[in-house]
């Protein structure tokens, strides 16, 4: 079971602002998320932002917390810290999460896992809501070869969630412990056995997800990839279900990916959300990073409010309804079922009525 709606999407429960956005009005994202680090100590064979090119840059901790009180108090209720680089190679990674939950604001954290050491857990884990770490192999040699890095580093990542798994136990914390595969021909079959793994060492969930492609990505070696050859594993993996333990198989995403389709026609999703690079840039799509007609402004030169209501993201809206391709967008993109649930609500089917 997808308790956590991770095939799906969440934004049927902010009723009020979809009603807003649905009236005209100029609604505050809901959720954002925030590149704290532009560098990267991975080079994992399938990275979706390998064109940003690991840039050494680093949000600025004085604006960066400044910002998201600001943020706060204009209503975004989620960041997830994660983007074009390590999230916590950010040397103020600690207090930059421990203020985004005093300001208010719920925070995850998508990771390899690497620098989750025992330290920064210990001073983190209770402001998370959740910690979801990218682990594409069920064997060292395998998750090297993906990774692009030293085998050394799987019972690393292995071996900080387990510790992770054991403060949540001994602290009582209500953070949501996951891993995360990107199902390829390499490391398809070893899904079982990270399967196993990641229940032993106390793992709320496994998700194997497909791969994406990023139009602006180096990468292509899978952008051919069918995933009906891997569908089977569905139910392979429904073995390992417990009551405490689940493998999240995004077959819903899977079959979309070998569709190629999409049943809305606009991209009406950006209000909700938004992303910040480790520039300090914000955008309307992390799918079009340095493309101009997605960037709303930098958030070293004025406020989020000042940037949010400016002409340029209205100018961005605008050129999104009116010109945006959407056949030229990623697969599977963030807000693809987001994308798919308003589009319904502007046009909806015959006999909505009878409920």
């Amino acid at each position: 079971m997808d308790k956590y709606r991770i095939d799906s999407h969440k934004l049927l429960f902010h009723v009020a602002r979809v009603n807003d956005w649905l009236q005209g009005e100029n609604v505050y994202p809901v959720y954002a998320e925030i590149s704290p680090s532009g560098a990267c100590n991975h080079r994992c064979t399938y990275c979706a932002l390998d064109f940003m090119e690991y840039q050494a840059r680093f949000l600025d901790k004085g604006i960066l917390t400044e910002r998201l009180t600001e943020m706060a108090s204009l209503g975004l209720k989620s960041v997830m810290y994660a983007g074009e680089g390590e999230p916590l190679l950010h040397a103020d990674i600690a207090e930059i999460i421990n203020h985004t939950k005093k300001a208010g604001i719920d925070v995850a954290i998508t990771t390899n896992g690497v620098l989750l050491k025992k330290d920064l857990i210990d001073h983190i884990q209770g402001s998370i809501s959740w910690i979801k770490v990218s682990i594409n192999g069920g064997t060292k040699e395998t998750y090297a070869s993906i990774h692009k890095t030293g085998p050394d580093n799987f019972g690393r990542v292995m071996e900080n969630m387990s510790y992770a798994a054991q403060i949540r136990r001994d602290k009582g914390y209500c953070c949501a412990l996951g891993m995360q595969m990107i199902l390829l021909p390499e490391n398809r079959h070893e899904a079982e056995l990270l399967a196993q793994q990641a229940k032993d060492i106390g793992m709320d969930y496994l998700v194997i997800k497909p791969y994406s492609q990023h139009p602006l990505s180096k990468t292509t070696r899978y952008k051919d990839i069918k995933y009906s050859d891997y569908l089977h594993l569905a139910g392979k993996l429904e073995r390992f279900n417990t009551h405490d333990f689940t493998v999240i198989f995004r077959l819903n995403t899977m079959e979309k990916w070998d569709e190629g389709r999409r049943n809305y026609r606009q991209c009406l999703a950006l209000p909700f959300w938004t992303y910040i690079d480790a520039g300090g840039d914000v955008w309307g799509c992390s799918a079009y990073l340095n493309n101009e007609n997605f960037k709303y402004g930098n958030m070293y030169e004025t406020t989020f409010q000042k940037i949010w209501e400016g002409e340029k993201r209205q100018k961005s809206l605008r050129w999104t309804e009116e010109e945006l391709d959407i056949d030229l967008c990623r697969v599977n993109c963030r807000m693809d079922e987001i994308n798919r649930y308003l589009w319904q609500l502007k046009h909806p089917p015959e006999h909505v009525n009878f409920i």
